[in-house]
């Protein structure tokens, strides 16, 4: 029974329990509802408590005029992640870069406020550099005064041969002044540095001087030769505007050309004074002019002790006093060339400091002086600022077959070495041979002209055998240009070993230095590889490289052959690929090389571009240059042309190059990305 009244419960029992379930569900759910609502409510309180907290859009004028600026200059329609330059500055107009432009932008503001009137104490600061901004740009006074001003300092100075008014005066006061009065250091520069020992307190620091032509040894021979020319137009300009008698003028001018040339030879680079361990020196002034001649280290053509201390006054100076010298060596051979010049020349050595001290101070000057300074300086940077692309391109190129040689997996070490010592003493010739008038007119003197254009014709032509001829019995200590500067055929002469590419063939399509760097590496840069690597022919071909793994190099070739081969020719009825070999393999290789100069520059040179509305990244913009090179109608391959067809000199060496294939998307098997490549270099 106890079992039986346990089973079967009351009818309101079962009901109350069957509610209370009810109930605790929906108690739960209430809970649930409840609290889902706590917590999405509490998140948008915290919303709006860390939306105030954080940044804020700036709306002061300054900032409006910055999001200006980056509008007016960024090209949003270029993709970030390809190129930033162009995304950040790609309608960046103007000066060449943010400094410069901060830099023009803070000179218009303090020529805003020195142009603004206002009223300033009398004597004080504010209204000296008033007006002295005034009687800068009161150019009518200026130009008034004209050349009068210049010539009375030329007077305190003793004067000069070219105006016919010169007074020998004492060499070391005439330097004595224009240090301490002019600023003018023509011979070295002097100046407070901090002591190269600690507790790095300011000591007098004599050091190389400052010319206002490039050095030497920084430039190639052919553009030092424009710089000196150029320099020497400027300096007979100076002496015309003094007045000075043409004829007298050229020469004083041509001999002061020739102290700083030999100035320039007495430099040491920086890099062997570090090599030398000699950056610096500490001497005492008695010790480069010291009274006893005896030691080897000394300048006394300098009276140092008199021309420092009219420099440096107020500080009392001693002949102990410790100074830092930059180079010895070259104080040296200073002195012994100012002593040399003014036992024979003191006229000349006068010359030579009045025109530096004329070119220091042109700014101050009318505007024929300015203009000449001006004209001056635009030349110069015409030659030595401006990049020279073409030939910093080539440097790019050999710079990549060097590195590309160690890893040649075919070569032995032997001919490793002597293959980069070949590219290392390789000659370039770009452009157009030396141009030398006098030689000119000889070299022509037997072509007649006339009565009709058919007999100039023929002399022209007997008169360039007679000159091949003549050249072949002669000797000649430079390469012979094989082409006229207007051809588009580079070549490589093997007697020479000199590599030439003319002015012809370095013109747009292919090359120019405001192009993108992409298309001269793509296009000039495969072309002047190829021509390197045709340097290493004979090493391709059959027994001409005995020392080399022949089974490797075989193998390279073998894969060459089986690569191009892949390849459909439209429009060729014949084609037999071992006939060009050689061809194929420096098509192959130079753009190999081209992509990683390319690749190496943009390791080391920002801000490349690419071009506009075109839709392509640099790299794929490099690959466009190289192919549009090899453009042209099947038709029209001469029949005697060793190259390959256009076609497979675009699509062999493309395909061989996994980078294309990344760059353009190739999916993996398609006809420029194939599962195999070859390296021959």
């Amino acid at each position: 029974m106890g079992t039986l009244w346990s089973q079967e419960r009351p009818p309101e029992e079962g009901q109350s329990t069957e509610q209370s379930r009810w109930w605790a569900m929906a108690r739960r759910l209430i809970m649930a509802v409840l609290l889902l609502g706590l917590l999405l409510g509490s998140s948008v309180l915290l919303f709006y408590i860390f939306r105030s907290c954080g940044p804020r859009p700036c709306e002061m004028p300054m900032c409006w005029h910055l999001l200006d600026h980056y509008l007016a200059s960024g090209n949003t329609s270029v993709a970030p992640c390809t190129d930033f330059f162009s995304f950040s500055c790609g309608k960046a107009k103007g000066t060449s870069n943010s400094f410069q432009a901060l830099a023009e932008e803070n000179k218009s503001r303090l020529r805003r406020i020195l142009e603004t009137p206002g009223s300033w104490h009398l004597g004080s600061g504010e209204e000296k550099a008033f007006q002295f901004y005034n009687s800068c740009m009161d150019t009518s006074a200026i130009e008034a005064a004209g050349a009068g001003p210049l010539r009375q300092v030329i007077e305190e100075l003793g004067g000069w041969r070219i105006s016919g008014n010169w007074t020998s005066l004492d060499f070391n006061r005439t330097l004595r002044l224009l240090m301490s009065q002019y600023g003018h250091f023509p011979f070295f520069r002097a100046y407070l540095g901090p002591h190269p020992h600690p507790p790095h307190t300011p000591v007098i620091q004599i050091d190389q001087p400052e010319f206002d032509i490039p050095l030497k040894q920084e430039q190639e021979q052919k553009i030092y030769a424009q710089i000196v020319r150029e320099y020497l137009t400027y300096l007979n300009q100076l002496g015309t505007l003094l007045g000075g008698d043409p004829d007298k003028v050229q020469e004083h001018a041509f001999l002061s050309i020739s102290i700083t040339s030999q100035l320039f030879q007495f430099l040491r680079p920086l890099g062997r004074q570090q090599a030398q361990g000699k950056l610096f020196q500490l001497i005492t002034i008695d010790q480069l002019q010291p009274l006893c001649p005896s030691s080897k280290e000394m300048a006394p053509a300098i009276d140092w002790l008199s021309c420092l201390q009219a420099t440096f006054t107020p500080m009392s100076l001693s002949p102990s006093q410790t100074i830092v010298v930059h180079d010895l060596d070259y104080l040296k051979d200073m002195s012994q060339l100012v002593e040399k010049q003014l036992l024979s020349h003191r006229d000349f050595l006068q010359s030579h400091m009045i025109f530096g001290l004329v070119g220091t101070l042109s700014p101050a000057l009318d505007s024929k002086f300015e203009e000449a300074h001006r004209s001056l300086n635009q030349k110069l940077w015409e030659l030595t600022e401006r990049p020279p692309v073409a030939m910093d391109l080539f440097t790019a190129i050999k710079d990549a077959l060097i590195t590309r040689l160690r890893r040649v997996p075919w070569m032995d070490e032997e001919t490793r070495k002597k293959a980069q010592d070949r590219v290392t003493q390789l000659q370039v010739k770009m452009g157009g041979p030396e141009w030398e008038p006098a030689l000119a007119r000889q070299k022509y003197s037997d072509v007649h002209l006339g009565p009709s254009f058919l007999q100039s014709f023929l002399s022209g032509i007997r008169s360039r055998q007679a000159r091949i001829v003549h050249s072949s019995l002669q000797p000649f200590l430079h390469h012979r240009w094989q082409v006229s500067p207007w051809r588009v055929d580079a070549y490589y002469s093997i007697t020479d070993h000199v590599v030439v590419f003319p002015a012809g063939l370095l013109q747009p399509p292919f090359f120019h230095p405001a192009y993108p760097r992409a298309v001269n590496f793509g296009a000039a840069g495969s072309i002047m590889a190829r021509e390197l690597l045709h340097i290493f022919d004979q090493l391709l071909l059959p027994g001409g490289c005995p020392a080399c793994d022949t089974h490797a190099l075989e193998g390279a070739l073998l894969c060459l052959e089986r690569h191009y081969a892949a390849f459909p020719l439209y429009g060729v009825t014949s084609f037999n690929s071992s006939h060009r070999v050689l061809e194929n393999a420096a098509d192959m290789g130079a753009l190999a090389m081209a992509l990683q100069a390319y690749n190496k520059m943009l390791l080391w040179h920002r801000g490349e571009t690419t071009l506009p509305n075109l839709g392509l990244t640099p790299q794929q913009l490099f690959f466009r240059s190289y192919a549009q090179v090899m453009c042209s109608k099947l038709s029209t391959q001469d029949s005697q042309d060793t190259h390959s067809p256009p076609t497979l000199r675009v699509h062999g060496p493309l395909s061989n190059i996994p980078a294309f294939a990344r760059h353009f998307h190739c999916p993996r098997g398609a006809l420029l990305n194939p599962s195999e490549r070859c390296q021959l270099w």
